[in-house]
């Protein structure tokens, strides 16, 4: 039974990984990612729901009533209306700034994108839940962090704005190869075979990569991957191209 429904004896589990921490302030530490292999569709989660055995109903027909609940939820989202479930608020924001008062919003310069906020009830649930350290993951290099930036506001390691700004943060990153594979890419979790380039980039380090996301919408959650020659050793570059993954999950803004 879940902490959910009131019993507070039973610990929720998550499992995470260490990766170095790069940062030069912080040498020899290491930062905790969570092993977040999937995202639980509709299905899967009333799935879990039945077969935990918290719901007894039609399966089919709470999945259908679920995703029509989605459908309003997303209506009237769309018609400014913040929507709240008791654990989380979803709600409009305009990015940019207004230099007047009169100024029509532009798309390019004042995107419309959709927040989320965590309540006190999913705050509280945090304090039950057991945290696994699995030991230090195997990277060779690593990526930490990746900064969007709407022009407003910022998030780090949580979304990506099609047009909009980003910096990636980690170690031996660097964009650097002759193979035509080599890149910067966003690679969907549901469809891994689905890889988008990202060709603009302003600055390319062994530390920080900066560009802009591409305007796509073929892709709702991705990791950010880099795949390079660099190997962190002066003029001395890998045969073959390695693979660096991001060990968070973006989702569209």
């Amino acid at each position: 039974m879940s902490l959910i429904y009131g019993v507070k004896s039973v610990l929720h589990s998550i499992r995470v990984k260490l990766y170095p921490n790069y940062f030069p302030e912080a040498k020899g530490t290491y930062l905790a990612r969570t092993s977040s292999e999937a995202i639980l569709s509709v299905e899967e989660v009333c799935a879990a729901m039945r077969d935990r055995g918290d719901f007894t109903g039609n399966y089919h027909e709470i999945i259908e009533n679920i995703k029509r609940y989605n459908d309003e939820v997303a209506y009237q989202l769309c018609d400014g209306f913040a929507v709240s479930n008791g654990y989380y608020t979803i709600y409009p924001n305009i990015g940019g700034i207004f230099k007047t008062p009169k100024d029509p919003p532009d798309p390019q310069t004042n995107p419309l994108s959709f927040r989320f906020r965590e309540l006190k009830a999913l705050r509280e649930l945090a304090g039950h839940i057991n945290v696994q350290v699995e030991g230090i993951a195997d990277v060779d290099g690593g990526i930490d962090e990746f900064i969007c930036n709407d022009g407003y506001s910022t998030s780090i390691n949580k979304c990506f704005m099609p047009l909009g700004g980003f910096t990636v943060r980690g170690s031996k990153i660097k964009i650097e190869g002759d193979d035509p594979a080599c890149g910067l890419f966003m690679v969907d979790v549901e469809n891994p075979s689905n890889a988008l380039r990202i060709r603009i980039i302003t600055q390319n380090e062994p530390a920080t990569i900066r560009g802009t996301i591409p305007d796509t919408d073929a892709i709702g959650y991705c990791r950010i991957e880099v795949r390079i020659q660099y190997s962190g050793s002066g003029s001395n570059s890998l045969k073959s191209p390695r693979i660096i993954t991001s060990p968070f999950i973006l989702e569209r803004a």
